[in-house]
């Protein structure tokens, strides 16, 4: 599965999701069989070369739609902020799907 995620600054480690408006890079989190196998950035959220099936929000007011178009999940993670957290709260199933 690949999801991407707005992000304050380009960096695996350090970086922070943040609001869709304020993303400075993009993240692509590949996640296969429980794993993170692989981040990569780009400056737009089309701008990898594989297809994303989801999106990571920070709450349930970000502006989705064009995403939710494409036929992609919205997951929002209310606590989780950096990649580690975000990735251990999807495989544990505790992000939450929007609320409309």
């Amino acid at each position: 599965m690949y999801l991407i995620v707005p992000m304050d600054k380009e960096d695996a480690q350090e970086g922070k999701l943040t609001k869709i408006n304020d993303v400075k890079v993009w993240g692509q989190l590949q996640i296969q069989e429980g794993k993170l196998i692989e981040v990569k950035f780009a400056l737009t959220s089309d701008g990898f070369e594989a297809f994303s099936e989801g999106v990571v929000v920070g709450d349930d007011n970000e502006y989705v739609w064009p995403f939710m178009e494409l036929s992609m999940i919205v997951l929002v993670a209310h606590t989780q902020r950096y990649i580690e957290d975000i990735v251990e709260a999807y495989l544990f199933k505790e992000l939450h799907d929007l609320a409309y």
